[in-house]
């Protein structure tokens, strides 16, 4: 099994590039004008989704199940997390660059995020549920987390509806590459 080269991969976040599985094996690398960022400062959180935080039924782990979560984002009809992909980024988690947030029900695995941190900046990868609101209340924790870690630059790619509801907008890539730029800089880490 081949897997992309950490150093390479952390090359190209630092450049604003990221890997996908495309089809027949091939990997995509894209760079995305405009970018999806949610700025921590203004993260929202939708009141539905504050009700059901007050109702603690998650227990929020970091980086218990990296593997179990990567597996569980790429549980779905159309994936970009193939076998290459799965295996470069359990090398970033090994090297303490790639990250999960975690939310446990009776002991099970019920949602979760991943991605990757450099410097003070966060590349969220994708999440996923097996319970409502699970992958919700991930990313209400992460951004938390990013903040209390004086982190400056959470990335989501590209925006969609889901993720405008708490805060994502689109930024040029000229204004997206300046705050990667300062972000990495940042000497702070994720653990």
């Amino acid at each position: 099994m081949t897997s992309i080269n950490p150093e390479f991969l952390l090359q190209a976040y630092e450049m604003g590039i990221f890997p996908m599985a495309m089809e027949h094996g091939e990997i995509g690398w894209f760079s995305p004008d405009p970018r999806g960022i949610i700025p921590l400062e203004s993260f929202h959180v939708p009141k539905s989704l504050q009700r059901v935080m007050r109702e603690g039924l998650f227990e929020v782990r970091v980086n218990h199940a990296f593997g179990e979560v990567l597996d569980g984002c790429a549980d779905r009809e159309e994936t970009w997390i193939d076998e290459t992909v799965r295996e470069s980024y359990m090398h970033l988690h090994a090297h303490g660059n790639a990250h999960s947030v975690e939310c446990w029900s009776e002991g099970e695995l019920a949602g979760g995020l991943y991605g990757v941190a450099i410097g003070g900046a966060f590349f969220g990868e994708s999440m996923f549920s097996r319970q409502s609101n699970a992958s919700k209340i991930a990313l209400v924790y992460l951004s938390s987390y990013l903040l209390k870690r004086g982190f400056s630059l959470l990335d989501t790619q590209w925006t969609t509806p889901h993720l405008r509801r708490f805060g994502a907008v689109d930024i040029p890539k000229a204004q997206y590459m300046e705050a990667l730029h300062a972000a990495i800089e940042s000497e702070v880490s994720f653990i």
